[in-house]
């Protein structure tokens, strides 16, 4: 007898990609909210949907994952747009974070949950820091009149904060966390070995795969490059030990840097230089129209692999045990809020004093403080801790609670400012 569980276990994906897109679309709300719920009915009440045991294969299906929803989000970003907000999404995406893991790790003074060591708070607020930027995108794309400007913010932000949230987790606070105690100095130093390590390995394979490119002219090929080195990159992070998924985000973000910049090139006939000419610039490695169905299908992907990590984060959901947690998740997401709040806060008057930060104002403080959904990484992270620490429960529980809140709390927030209080014509911001 033949198992058709992979089969069942995509058309139930696709089902729901389909439907919840068909009821957002038409109850005028964000697919994700749609997507989350429609996800734990159908793994808790129609387990004849998904055959596969993702107990049993978590960890494989969450690393099947990250490449594809870091991918899309990468691929979003423009080179013009990180050179010309540089100093902002620096500040928001490592800056901030570290200050808001110092500020958390902090409490530990306070007592607040019982139990934990301070290399063990540093590790639950890196895990909890971290945003999703496949949530955000989902609330957002609904309301019209946000900048680019914004919008190139919070992408940068997600995609940089994630980055320096794993690398705190799993260079500083899950080994202090593991061990009780750290050396400072060589924790830092450790630190900045691995960002610096990969992001040079990123440089090298985005410019391998920039070049690889210039061998063949179709979109299909071209996308499939882009995966393939999505995969590859993470891959080679990890078995270096350093970061996989900061190895991936510059090795896309480079190859998609010399690729806009051969199209300004093409399309404003200005001077090669020395540079330009090593790189074979008169050979087009992609088209303007191939990019933008490139973009689409990353972003796709990207989703697909969300509403599978949804599946995983149905299969950890334990309604007994968020209940049994629910102070530990409250104080963690009103915590977590207040700091995301005051850290804003700050980039916004910073902005307000200094040229190289943008300006946002207090509209602006608002939608990045909301925009701060955590998701698929924070999963990831929790899952991460091995299963002999005597905490674990009580992580898992926690990060699952403050994921499912700041989706529903954060979003419903936005959502309810553009619906109800701001008028069509007004949504212009940061002009």
């Amino acid at each position: 007898m033949h198992s058709f569980s992979a089969e069942i276990l995509l058309i139930t994906i696709l089902s729901l990609v389909i439907l919840s897109d068909a009821l957002a679309s038409r109850l005028k709300v964000p697919s994700v909210f749609i997507l989350l719920i429609g996800s734990y009915l159908v793994y808790t009440y129609f387990k004849a949907a998904v055959p596969i045991d993702l107990a049993q294969n978590f960890t494989t299906v969450i690393l099947f994952c990250i490449p594809l929803i870091f991918m899309g989000d990468a691929l979003h970003l423009h080179f013009k747009d990180i050179n010309r907000h540089a100093w902002s999404i620096f500040y928001l995406a490592v800056i901030s974070v570290a200050l808001s893991i110092a500020v958390g790790a902090s409490l530990k003074y306070f007592n607040i949950f019982k139990g934990l060591g301070l290399g063990a708070y540093v590790a639950l607020f890196a895990i909890n820091m971290a945003t999703d930027a496949v949530s955000v995108q989902s609330v957002l794309s609904r309301f019209k009149g946000i900048s680019h400007d914004i919008k190139v913010l919070i992408e940068g932000e997600s995609l940089g904060n994630d980055a320096t949230a794993v690398i705190a987790f799993f260079f500083i606070g899950l080994p202090w966390m593991l061990s009780g105690n750290i050396n400072a100095s060589s924790a830092a130093l450790d630190a900045l070995r691995v960002f610096a390590l990969s992001t040079l390995i990123g440089i090298v394979l985005g410019y391998g795969f920039y070049m690889l490119m210039k061998l063949f002219s179709d979109k299909r090929g071209e996308l499939f490059a882009f995966i393939v080195e999505a995969y590859a990159a993470y891959l080679l992070g990890e078995e270096l030990h350093v970061s996989g998924i900061l190895t991936l985000i510059v090795a896309i973000v480079a190859t998609k840097a010399w690729i806009d910049d051969d199209l300004d090139i093409q399309s404003s006939k200005k001077t090669k230089n020395f540079l330009r000419t090593i790189r074979l610039g008169d050979i087009k490695s992609t088209s303007k129209e191939r990019l933008e169905y490139i973009y689409e299908m990353a972003k796709e992907f990207g989703y697909i692999a969300s509403v599978i990590i949804f599946f995983a984060l149905a299969e950890m959901v334990d309604l007994k045990l968020l209940f049994e947690y629910k102070t530990e998740i409250l104080i963690m997401f009103i915590v977590t809020t207040i700091i995301r709040a005051l850290s804003m806060a700050k980039f916004a008057l910073i902005g307000s004093k200094i040229n190289a930060i943008m300006p946002v104002g207090k509209e602006g403080w608002f939608i990045l403080t909301f925009s701060g959904m955590k998701g698929a990484l924070s999963i990831i992270l929790v899952h991460m801790i091995p299963n002999s620490y005597p905490h674990k429960e009580m992580f898992e529980a926690v990060t699952i609670g403050v994921v499912i809140l700041s989706i529903f709390v954060y979003g419903i927030t936005l959502w309810t400012y553009f619906t109800f209080f701001k008028k069509e014509e007004d949504k212009k911001l940061f002009r």
